[in-house]
């Protein structure tokens, strides 16, 4: 997963690139992971479909620590290290997982929406990977080249209840239509084994799965050197409760390990 200066140059500039890997092992322990991931959920598993609304979608995070699948590939794999370099960053730190499953005929797609706004840190140096298990043609995550650059964030909303999260929308952007307002949208055919390493601040969605076969998602989020603890006026998401965290700290690694100290 070494990235070139193209793909770093590209990421600053875009806020996402493609890293092709070949890595097999990691994508079947990966793969692993979130078949027991599924078949043992966490605290934060939701289905992400309004009744009614064809196919299953859902999704589960924060359960790195308790699937060791999981684990073991952020531990073994070179992630931390592409994020480095792809952050300019001399340290990678554990930020959370993300599993996202989206069975065939599922046509809904993700609603456009930024990270960032969501969590519970900041900074410039930040980083997703969104890897697939599958080959995905259709069911593919598309971000907004350049929105990571914007000078007010996105109004972040709960997808099943279309809500904001936090009581003062006018501080926000409304959430634009992208396809319809002309945005340059980046998006890639994937093979297993591929990310889309993207800002959390891009707006980013995915398209419905309409094809016949199921499309499996894992996502990591790493942080950088500047990344540093933000209070929010609302529930984060994740949640992160009785952390004691200040405004300004860096994430507590006894919660956020050092991946690259």
């Amino acid at each position: 997963m070494t990235p070139t200066q193209a793909d770093i140059d590209a990421f600053q500039r875009d806020g996402a690139v493609v890293i092709r890997t070949n890595r097999a092992d990691q994508v079947d322990t990966t793969a692993a992971g979130i078949e027991r991931n599924m078949a043992e959920p966490g605290p934060h598993a939701a289905a992400k479909l309004k009744p009614g609304e064809g196919g299953r979608f859902s999704d589960d995070y924060c359960d790195w620590e308790r699937i060791p699948e999981f684990a073991r590939v952020i531990r073994e794999s070179e992630a931390a290290r592409t994020a480095a370099a792809l952050l300019r960053s001399r340290s990678a730190q554990m930020f959370h997982d993300h599993a996202l499953v989206k069975e065939p005929g599922t046509a809904k797609a993700d609603p456009w929406h930024q990270d960032g706004p969501q969590h519970c840190v900041e900074g410039r140096q930040t980083v997703s990977f969104w890897s697939p298990m599958e080959p995905v043609r259709d069911a593919t995550l598309r971000c907004v080249a350049g929105s990571h650059r914007w000078d007010k964030p996105v109004l972040p909303t709960r997808w099943l209840a279309e809500t904001a999260f936090y009581p003062d929308p006018e501080a926000y952007r409304p959430v634009p239509d992208p396809d319809a307002e002309g945005m340059q949208v980046l998006e890639w055919a994937l093979e297993p084994g591929d990310a889309v390493a993207f800002d959390v601040l891009p707006l980013h969605g995915a398209r419905g799965n309409t094809t016949d076969r199921r499309r499996r998602a894992f996502s990591l989020r790493l942080l950088g050197d500047d990344a540093r603890y933000v209070e929010r006026p609302g529930r984060t998401s994740p949640p992160y409760p009785g952390h004691d965290m200040q405004p300004g700290q860096r994430l507590r690694e006894d919660w956020f390990p050092m991946l690259i100290p």
